[in-house]
């Protein structure tokens, strides 16, 4: 198999597949293509059979396409799985090609063994039938589990409307266009940098005083259940019983630019818990200043604060992603950071922001996904706060995670600064030592001549 796999990869030149070295009408069609997602979150991978005619001239060519985008979404999520659509709408007898479907089906089954969820065949008709058969000869037992024939009046059991085309019964106005390559349609969210309305200032200074009383209230919060966290901590390990709703560990995603936590996913409540905050770090690694900004495939739904900004060398921000109105997060929401070096002479205003991201090259800019987890309800801790004892807003356990992120993340930096000081002491007294020496040998030396 690792032989094979190595084999494939050089015959179609997997490593060096790129938007670039492929010609521009395979992308033109619009028969294969990234884009939405299914009801579990899970990236849609689109194979529009009626732009699909079967040429033996042009198979190699087609093939070395679905290799790009197989390797191209592999690279990108790591690894995530995602639900092939076959969309045989308006097909014949024409676009029959077992050949190539033979060639998707062993991509997934032998070169990309983890990354296929399910395959959704929308009203494949009647005449497909005896073809399918075969194809089915060609999968496992698990991958014929994973097929799923749907029409108009089911296929919304498998994705949501949203990303379904009117013609499947959905409300998506998406149209494949090329160029440029699709990709999730990241948009820039609400409030970049610039002025909110009066009624979100006045929210925003509310929850601000609210967030600096619940850090002091936090920090007394953890002094006195840290007992009781060891002892429950013990306990689960004995039991090695996981909640449901229990979180990952705050991971950081290393990149060459930023340091971004949490590395993966951002955690925000359902309507019932209520949870509408996150956080997001990002510290700059480099010694230069690395411009930011951050957009999200659901513009709509949520603020970012800051969404295009800088950071300075060696130093850490914060950035505040914050569900806007009524709306709720879903599984479907992804966000993009985007970073690039600055050169010392440009400025970190807005408009030398702007016109920064209109000339750096693509190739300079450090991309990194994160995508959303809504948690449940769940029950109440045993120690809660009510909203009149300190004169806050009630706060969730996900606002709690937030400010204690933050609160670490504050210290690291204090811990960092506390260890320069040191370090600078230290060579100060050396340095103090030395000149001492110096001074005696020079008083020595001036007493050894007159005597």
């Amino acid at each position: 198999m690792i032989d094979e796999s190595f084999q494939w990869r050089k015959e179609y030149t997997v490593n060096d597949l790129s938007e670039s070295v492929l010609p521009k009408w395979l992308f033109e069609t619009g028969a294969l293509f990234l884009h939405g997602y299914d009801k579990e979150g899970y990236k849609l991978f689109w194979f529009k059979v009626k732009h699909h005619i079967r040429d033996p001239k042009q198979q190699f060519e087609k093939k070395k396409l679905v290799a790009f985008w197989l390797e191209h979404y592999a690279k990108r999520e790591h690894g995530k799985p995602l639900t092939v659509v076959f969309d045989m709408a308006e097909t014949g007898i024409s676009h029959i090609d077992l050949d190539f479907v033979r060639f998707i089906v062993s991509c997934f089954t032998d070169y990309y063994p983890n990354l296929l969820r399910k395959i959704v065949i929308f009203e494949m008709p009647w005449i497909m039938n005896a073809a399918f058969k075969i194809v089915k000869g060609w999968l496992g037992p698990d991958a014929i589990s994973m097929l799923k024939f749907t029409n108009r009046s089911d296929v919304q059991e498998h994705i949501g409307a949203e990303y379904l085309p009117p013609h499947m019964g959905g409300t998506d106005s998406f149209k494949y266009s090329y160029p440029p390559l699709v990709d999730d349609d990241f948009q820039t969210p609400l409030c970049e940098n610039g002025p909110i309305t009066s009624e979100d200032e006045h929210e925003s200074k509310e929850e601000l005083e609210a967030d600096t009383k619940l850090i002091i209230i936090t920090t007394i919060f953890t002094q006195m259940n840290s007992i009781e966290q060891i002892a429950k901590s013990e306990e689960s390990e004995k039991t090695d019983v996981k909640p449901k709703n229990a979180k990952k560990a705050l991971t950081t995603f290393k990149g060459p630019l930023l340091h971004i936590s949490p590395a993966e996913e951002l955690y925000f409540g359902s309507k019932e818990t209520g949870d509408k905050k996150c956080l997001i770090v990002l510290t700059n690694v480099t010694k230069n200043v690395v411009a930011f900004k951050v957009r999200t495939t659901a513009p709509e739904k949520y603020r970012v604060k800051p969404s295009n900004s800088s950071c300075e060398p060696g130093t850490s921000l914060d950035i505040i992603v914050s569900l806007h109105g009524g709306f709720a997060a879903s599984l479907q929401d992804r966000f993009l950071i985007m970073a690039a070096e600055m050169d010392q002479s440009s400025g970190g205003g807005v408009p030398e922001l702007a016109q920064f991201w209109k000339e750096v090259p693509r190739t300079k800019v450090m991309e990194h996904r994160l995508r959303c987890h809504v948690t449940e309800s769940s029950k109440p801790s045993s120690l809660t706060f009510k909203e009149n004892a300190f004169n806050i807003p009630a706060k969730t356990n996900e606002d709690l995670h937030i400010q204690l992120t933050h609160l670490l993340q504050i210290n690291k930096r204090l811990e960092e600064q506390m260890n320069r000081c040191l370090w600078f002491q230290q060579l100060s007294v050396v340095i103090s030592l030395l000149s001492v020496t110096v001074a005696a040998f020079c008083f020595y030396l001036a007493y050894d001549q007159r005597s």
